[in-house]
């Protein structure tokens, strides 16, 4: 048996509620919020394990999900990935990904964010993928330009954190470009 879900490296699952430690040591590192996202306030042991509780009951809704990455090695939450901003009359989605520090440089984002797009563009018949990366996040650029994505505008000063504006990088990739570089499997 084969699952769209696995790779050689990395399985995309559902958050489970005991992830709530390793998201709570993900959220204790500041540059790392920043690279993601934002820096949230702090959250509490138990607030976090509430969280993860929710999320773990959570059904994706009109294609937005949030799949917890695991690393086939050993097991651990290595990261997320999310997909947000649907538009099925377009045809478009954007996505993000999250890799905790220690996983880093292992080719979980990469494998992952594959796998990711290998269902939203071949099974749910999505037409293109947006993505939108600090510019100071040369390892997210890096992995982009690795995956195929198409560097497609800059908003000048765009983002406000650390106490400055910052540039945000804009990526796209359309479902023939993914397919070119990353075919879907054959023996169906």
């Amino acid at each position: 048996m084969t699952s769209a879900w696995v790779g050689e490296l990395v399985r995309l699952r559902g958050v489970e509620p005991e992830d709530w430690a390793a998201f709570h040591r993900f959220d204790d590192n500041t540059d790392e919020m920043r690279r993601a996202d934002r820096v949230h306030p702090p959250r509490s042991a138990a607030g976090q394990r509430e969280w993860a509780q929710k999320r773990a009951l959570m059904e994706p809704v009109d294609d937005r999900m949030m799949l917890a990455v695991e690393s086939l090695a050993d097991g651990a939450l290595a990261g997320m990935v999310t997909t947000s901003e649907i538009d099925h009359r377009a045809g478009r989605f954007m996505y993000g990904v999250a890799i905790g520090t220690e996983h880093k440089g292992r080719g979980y984002a990469t494998e992952a964010v594959r796998l990711l797009l290998n269902f939203m563009f071949g099974e749910r018949r999505f037409h293109k993928c947006e993505a939108s990366v600090w510019a100071f996040n040369d390892a997210s650029i890096s992995l982009h330009r690795k995956l195929g994505f198409t560097e497609e505008g800059r908003l000048r000063d765009h983002e406000f954190f650390a106490g400055r504006h910052h540039d945000v990088v804009l990526f796209g990739m359309t479902a023939p470009e993914f397919a070119a570089r990353h075919p879907y499997p054959s023996e169906i």
